[in-house]
């Protein structure tokens, strides 16, 4: 696995990562959310029941409704200042979704120039910091590739694939996970919104960073 044992992870994104954790976004004794109900707390748990030796730290720092552009805004809080030794990214979603819900609030919308740039600002701000950044796609749940809003995620989704490419970082292509699934059953049945996933969503994105990052 590319995480060597007692690293320091840190996952930062918006509600996905999120995902009802604590303010923490650490794992805790008591059953408190900590990492959250989602992807990062389902990687949290993997690492524990399978690679306990390692004493892989994660911490979650999602927040709900974020943007690349409030991702830069507390980058230097929430992650530098964490000297973490990998980094996650999985920004995106609602870049491209408040330009489809508010559709008139353009000061909320985040064009595909401005997220390219931006999130290849803080990649390159960070990747000289860590042993590994690991990049991962935004995704709609939604098999229509000819849907406005799919295509528009596809292409914000290239983006974050040819960022990968360029600074080295582990790219995750989260969309092409839940495209293998939604072969077999309807979106519905992994996200009410087509956005926010249930456990079984969840699952498809932990596994898609665990098969990236070589450990399965």
């Amino acid at each position: 696995m590319k995480l060597p044992p007692h690293s320091k992870f840190v996952l930062i994104g918006d509600s996905i990562t999120d995902a009802g954790r604590d303010p923490s976004g650490e794992a805790t004794p008591w059953g408190a959310p900590g990492h959250g109900r989602g992807y990062v707390g389902l990687l949290e748990a993997w690492l524990g029941a399978t690679r306990p030796q390692d004493r892989i730290r994660l911490i979650n720092r999602g927040v709900s409704g974020n943007t690349v552009r409030d991702l830069k805004n507390r980058w230097r809080a929430d992650v530098l200042d964490l000297n973490p030794d990998w980094v996650s990214v999985m920004i995106g979603v609602n870049d491209v979704w408040r330009q489809f819900d508010t559709p008139l609030r353009v000061e909320g919308h985040v064009p595909l120039d401005e997220y390219s740039r931006t999130l290849e600002e803080l990649v390159a701000l960070t990747r000289p910091t860590v042993k590994g950044l690991l990049l991962a796609t935004p995704h709609f749940i939604e098999p229509n590739r000819a849907d406005p809003m799919r295509k528009m995620i596809d292409a914000y989704g290239d983006v974050v694939r040819d960022i990968a490419r360029k600074n080295d970082c582990v790219f995750v292509d989260v969309q092409a996970a839940f495209d293998e699934v939604m072969v077999h059953t309807h979106p519905m049945t992994l996200a009410w919104d087509r956005i926010h996933p249930n456990t079984t969503g969840h699952m498809i994105i932990a596994r898609a960073f665990l098969k990236a990052l070589g450990a399965l």
